[in-house]
């Protein structure tokens, strides 16, 4: 149905949900409950997103989790929302409490190996790519920094290896 909206329509409206978000938790304060995707790819490069909404800077794709939804089916709905692509492997391997918006936002951070091809929706999601965790891009969420590469040691440790290139 949201697809009958235009793309630059819906990215705004995007934009104004997430101000609207953003107050309904400084006033609420509720606990948030989410998930990241360290997805990585046959080069054991790790996937990042930018957002059409909130800072535009790269971060993990993910997201919400539903009342009752396991942080491992979140995930795995939230990648394929945002990129088109499913996850082999998938494994809650970490979890971490952050301030979001005034609240706390409990982040199950989940990790796989990628399942085809990026497909970014344009409207969500604006650029999608695979980078090198010992080069990722300068203008990365500032949680994102702080974190990584603990993250990405913890998850590879519980990762079969990834496919040789081909």
């Amino acid at each position: 149905m949201l697809r009958l909206i235009p793309a630059p329509l819906h990215r705004a409206a995007l934009v104004s949900a997430h101000r609207l978000r953003q107050v309904w938790w400084r006033l609420r304060k509720p606990l948030l409950h989410g998930c990241r995707v360290l997805a990585f790819d046959h080069r054991g490069y790790v996937l990042l997103v930018r957002h059409s909404y909130g800072s535009g800077r790269w971060m993990l794709p993910g997201g919400g989790i539903g009342r009752t939804e396991p942080p491992v089916s979140a995930a795995l709905r939230e990648l394929r929302e945002e990129v088109g692509c499913g996850l082999h492997h998938a494994q809650v391997f970490f979890r971490v409490d952050e301030p979001l918006s005034g609240t706390t936002n409990r982040v199950q951070l989940v990790c796989g190996l990628i399942d085809g091809h990026l497909r970014p929706d344009g409207r969500e999601i604006i650029e999608a790519a695979f980078h090198d965790p010992a080069a990722l891009p300068a203008n990365m969420a500032a949680a994102l920094e702080r974190g990584m590469a603990e993250w990405v040691t913890a998850a590879k440790a519980v990762l079969p290896r990834p496919p040789a290139a081909e």
